[in-house]
């Protein structure tokens, strides 16, 4: 692992996911941004020390200054005992807030590497902890990696952020960075500090991305599942705005529309800083995937290729959001993705 201790930062993007939406070319021209936060220096008087321009308190570089913190590594009540793993509901303390999930600890002699999973988008009300990724939290325990996944704040047990939605829920990126954070100070004998790797699908995908660009070198690799789109516009406009979800137009009378300000908009897409990705990260997207458009993926690919970052996409022939037939297959390559990079 490369940074261990280190202060991280962390932002989230606007990624609510629905059912059932066209494919559709995201037609926009990718921009890259600099290695650093993104935000200008100010100039400074005569023989004073230079001061950080202010940024906007909504956006991926200001999230990039925050001193974050995770800590507090809770294990509660046993859900669930297999010959494999043991199953645990969990708490942990991301900035401030108590963040609820479950965690699977693998039988046997650790440390074992651990994974924070970042599920996709589920109605909070309804949401039960744990929910959004049963399948990979039982492969990948049962494969020998401690599993933590993040209920998000808002969910299930975790603390309420009231202004999350309007703020485009950045919080749910600090909420996975927590997390890591919190592996690394829990003390634990079965996890492995120095090796932490990061899964996402669909919302979690665009955490993920987010992640990356905000807090390079906290995980060792990252994988991301038929992901959101990288540009928030693009995610409002596709799952929020045909709904009539209110939200849209609170957002937009707190941070305006792309046309209003679109430097607002360039500061929370992760493509604007793809400079700042250290890990390896794969992407995996079917064909026919009818609720995120396969071009999103692609373009996401794109610039983080062209910025020279260790990037591959996987295409899936014939599977949709979920991945059906093939799900076993693309979780082969899953393993031998973390396998090459975690142990």
């Amino acid at each position: 692992m490369r940074l261990r201790g280190i202060t991280c930062a962390a932002a989230g993007l606007l990624l609510a996911v629905t059912t059932a939406c066209t494919g559709g070319d995201g037609g926009t021209t990718p921009e890259t941004g600099p290695a650093t936060t993104g935000a200008a220096e100010a100039p400074s008087p005569r023989g004073s020390s230079p001061s950080p321009a202010p940024v906007d308190p909504v956006s991926l570089p200001a999230l990039m200054r925050r001193e974050h913190t995770g800590s507090g590594l809770r294990l509660g009540d046993v859900l669930d005992r297999t010959s494999a793993y043991t199953r645990y509901a969990v708490t942990y303390q991301a900035n401030g807030l108590t963040v609820s999930g479950i965690m699977n600890i693998p039988e046997g002699e650790g440390p074992f590497p651990a994974l924070v999973l970042a599920h996709g988008y589920i109605d909070p009300d309804v949401y039960f902890s744990g929910q959004g990724m049963p399948r990979e939290q039982d492969r990948l325990a049962r494969s020998g990696y401690v599993v933590l996944h993040t209920d998000y704040r808002n969910h299930a047990r975790s603390d309420d952020d009231p202004d999350n939605d309007v703020n485009l829920r950045l919080g749910y990126t600090e909420d996975v960075i927590g997390a890591a954070l919190a592996l690394r100070d829990s003390g634990r004998p079965e996890i492995d500090g120095d090796r932490i790797g990061l899964f996402g699908r669909s919302m979690g995908g665009g955490v993920v991305y987010n992640t990356l660009v905000v807090a390079p070198g906290l995980f060792d690799a990252a994988v991301a599942y038929a992901p959101v789109s990288a540009r928030p516009q693009e995610n409002i406009d596709h799952f929020q705005r045909p709904d009539g979800d209110p939200i849209v137009s609170e957002i937009e009378e707190r941070h305006g529309t792309p046309e209003e300000d679109p430097a607002f908009w360039r500061g929370v897409s992760p493509l604007t800083y793809a400079d700042r990705l250290t890990e390896p990260l794969l992407i995996q997207h079917g064909t026919a995937d009818d609720t995120c458009p396969l071009t999103w993926s692609r373009e996401a690919a794109r610039v983080f290729q062209e910025a020279g970052k260790d990037v591959e996409l996987r295409t899936v022939a014939g599977e949709g959001h979920t991945f059906g037939p093939r799900w076993a297959a693309e979780m082969d390559a899953t393993e031998a993705f973390f396998e090459r990079h975690l142990r």
